[in-house]
């Protein structure tokens, strides 16, 4: 694994141990930044389900100002802070240890939104929906921010959630890129 393009592009990014997470491969990181990028003016990301925290870091390197990373596991915490260190931008991360869906309630009393979500849960625990509009109810987001989900084949993403159009969906084998777009509501 390593980080594709933008300020840190080349350097090399460690994986979790063990089977408990499963990496986006570097093919589908980039085909994911050159559709929703591929560089960004700024902003802040937040990725609920961090795992080595390549997501963030890659969205960092290609111009997001700040990310917060989220994960439960101490090994995957023990990774991202070691990947965090290949950037020599440690001010540019937050990383948060425990359950995402606890950690964004503390996180919306910051009154501080964000404009792109990262959601690439196991496979197994997707609540892809339920984990958007927990984060819109909590106010986490700014207007026109985007969700970036990352799943299996068999997650069946509807089009529309309330408040966010499905933009774009791709499918690399088995992996499917999901975005979506807050929308401003209407009258």
């Amino acid at each position: 694994m390593r980080i594709v393009a933008g300020d840190f592009g080349g350097r090399r990014l460690k994986a979790v141990p063990g089977m408990q997470t499963r990496p986006t491969t570097d093919k589908v990181k980039e085909a994911l930044f050159n559709i929703i990028g591929p560089y960004f003016d700024g902003g802040r990301s937040l990725d609920m389900f961090a795992g080595s925290g390549g997501l963030s870091i890659e969205a960092v390197s290609r111009g997001v100002d700040e990310a917060v990373l989220i994960d439960r596991q101490y090994q995957a915490i023990k990774t991202i802070n070691e990947n965090i260190a290949v950037t020599k931008a440690p001010d540019r991360f937050k990383v948060l240890k425990g359950d995402s869906e606890r950690v964004v309630e503390r996180l919306a009393k910051t009154g501080q939104p964000f404009d792109w979500l990262f959601l690439d849960p196991p496979y197994a625990k997707q609540k892809i929906v339920a984990d958007i509009l927990k984060c819109d109810t909590l106010g986490l987001f700014n207007a026109g921010a985007h969700v970036v989900c990352e799943t299996d084949q068999n997650a069946g993403l509807v089009d529309d959630i309330a408040g966010f159009k499905m933009i774009r969906q791709q499918d690399y084998g088995i992996t499917v890129i999901t975005i979506y777009q807050k929308v401003e509501a209407e009258g």
